[in-house]
């Protein structure tokens, strides 16, 4: 199972902040910015309302969230999607992604209406850059190669300066 940083007050202050509302079924911190604010938030699998959450990994990161949100807008992920149905070791790779992605989520809890749904599209296409880079940064590299991809075009986006401390 997955380790994750237990959410602290501090931490939920910058994740509302963050968000721009209170941040909801969190299972701890999953990625933290050099700088030591969190920056993707591992979610349960089913909110508290009992809604079913599949984005297990919820990228927070404001800077993260823009350029993710600047690439989506230059088609990117059309490209990507286009390169999975004729890249077979692309497709493989992202297919074991997908599958991480779900062996993160059992490893919370099981929901039986999003059973083998992962999130961002995967495995058969691209849809949500912000949950592709989530995912590469609470996973690691070399675990999703598209989300591997998105990091290298955002650059080293916490270098510019983070959200002031409420």
């Amino acid at each position: 199972m997955p380790t994750y940083e237990t959410a602290t007050a501090s931490d939920v202050a910058v994740l509302a902040d963050q968000l721009g509302r209170t941040p909801r079924g969190i299972a701890g911190i999953a990625w933290r910015c050099p700088c030591g604010k969190p920056g993707v938030v591992a979610t349960e699998p089913r909110l508290p309302d009992g809604t079913p959450f599949p984005t297990t990994y919820y990228l927070t990161c404001p800077r993260a969230v823009a350029g993710c949100s600047t690439l989506e807008s230059s088609g990117v992920m059309a490209e990507m999607t286009e390169r999975l149905a004729t890249d077979e070791a692309l497709a493989a790779s992202y297919r074991a992604a997908h599958e991480a992605y779900l062996a993160d989520r059992a490893a919370l809890g099981e929901v039986p209406e999003i059973a083998g749904v992962s999130a961002g599209g995967m495995p058969g296409r691209v849809k949500c850059l912000h949950v592709l880079a989530g995912h590469a940064l609470a996973a690691g590299r070399g675990v999703n190669p598209l989300g591997d991809e998105v990091l290298d075009a955002l650059g080293e986006f916490w270098t510019r300066p983070c959200l002031e401390e409420a």
